[in-house]
């Protein structure tokens, strides 16, 4: 009988993956430093940079991590193995070469043979191909932790952003007033790098004070390209159609989708609009602040809030939004806001369906939504 193979135990390989590079880097850093004894010879780790510029160049990184794996520390003690950043696990050119295909799967055999007990194995990476059979070899050898962003296109994506800045806040000693946070994470988006600076920026400017309001976030923090979406929809609520089309125009410049654009920027923001606009003519809701305008919200029957976006845990109403399409409701007329839907559902058609021109389709519609109708 031929000896049992012997496995790696999950505790002795780490696999940090996802989108969100900063939130990866930071993870596998830390992930490092923990497996890495107190004492220890900082030397005694080795980090194999993944970033390869070819096939040929992935093949040598997967050699380079094998012999580093293999390699007991010149003074004992424990091992850390860092493959940092590889970009050639995706389904990309370089990712679909024979050299990185087979370059990982020796890797992962080397782990399955079994690694030395003091060595430790740990992968960042922000594109893993999870339709390969190595994916699902690394899903049994090892700890996977995965950190993507946040789709903005979807409804809830504030909820996860959210989480974040609350956890970073907490650790600066930063309270938020109601409003402020959701407004920095709007403004941010999903770049967590980003979100995360601002919050330091912010913590810088208060010094002493410990809690920061929403004029604060508007005068300190920077947009992103989310923020820039966001602002499209600033645009819009304010009825302003030069402003709105000179954003659409860096936009589309930067090469962003223009599905992503409508439906991330210009439909919730006409969605948010009808909304405030039938609860403002149907029910009374506060328009003072922010807090106020939730407790009405809560205050109204199931039966006028069911359709109401709700935070991803439930806990509640993705309220910001709404509130600040309130008193922008006030621009348009109700009908202009169901033809606005309408006319939206009619871009998203023309933008899948047809050939024509995507800036034009997505101008056009702002035009027709932002232009006063005259009355006769």
């Amino acid at each position: 009988m031929p000896p049992p193979k012997k496995t790696a135990p999950a505790s002795q390989v780490h696999a940090i993956l996802g989108t969100d590079d900063a939130r990866v880097k930071e993870m596998a850093m830390k992930t490092v430093q923990r497996l890495t004894p107190p004492g220890a010879d900082e030397f005694a780790n080795e980090i194999v940079e993944g970033n390869a510029d070819n096939a040929e160049h992935a093949g040598q990184i997967c050699s380079n991590v094998i012999m580093a794996l293999q390699t007991m520390p010149f003074f004992g003690g424990a091992k850390i193995v860092w493959l940092k950043g590889a970009n050639f696990l995706g389904d990309n050119q370089t990712g679909k070469s024979q050299a990185a295909v087979q370059g990982f799967e020796n890797i992962l055999d080397v782990i399955e043979a079994g690694l030395g007990p003091d060595v430790s194995f740990v992968l960042s990476a922000n594109s893993i191909d999870k339709r390969r059979t190595a994916y699902k070899r690394l899903g049994k050898l090892a700890a996977i932790e995965v950190f993507d962003k946040p789709d903005t296109s979807k409804a809830g994506w504030e909820g996860a952003v959210m989480a974040h800045a609350s956890q970073k806040a907490r650790e600066l000693g930063l309270t938020f007033e109601s409003g402020a946070l959701d407004l920095l994470v709007q403004m941010a988006g999903d770049d967590t790098r980003q979100l995360e600076n601002e919050i330091v920026k912010i913590d810088l400017y208060l010094g002493e004070r410990r809690r920061c309001g929403i004029n604060t976030v508007r005068g300190l923090v920077s947009l992103s390209r989310s923020g820039v979406i966001w602002e499209i929809g600033n645009a819009i609520g304010a009825r302003d159609l030069q402003r709105a089309l000179e954003l659409l125009g860096v936009l589309l410049y930067q090469g962003q989708n223009a599905i992503g654009i409508l439906l991330g920027a210009i439909v919730p923001r006409v969605r948010s609009l009808l909304i405030v606009k039938e609860l403002a003519t149907k029910y009374k809701v506060n328009k003072s602040n922010y807090s106020g305008f939730t407790s009405s919200l809560e205050a109204l029957p199931s039966s006028a809030t069911s359709h109401l976006p709700r935070k991803k845990d439930g806990s509640g109403f993705n309220a910001y939004p709404l509130f600040l399409a309130l008193n922008e409701a006030g621009r348009f007329t109700l009908e202009e806001l169901h033809a606005a839907l309408v006319a939206c559902l009619d871009a998203n058609v023309k933008l899948v369906t047809t050939q024509l021109d995507n800036k034009v389709v997505l101008e056009r519609l702002l035009v027709g939504l932002l232009t006063p109708r005259v009355k006769r």
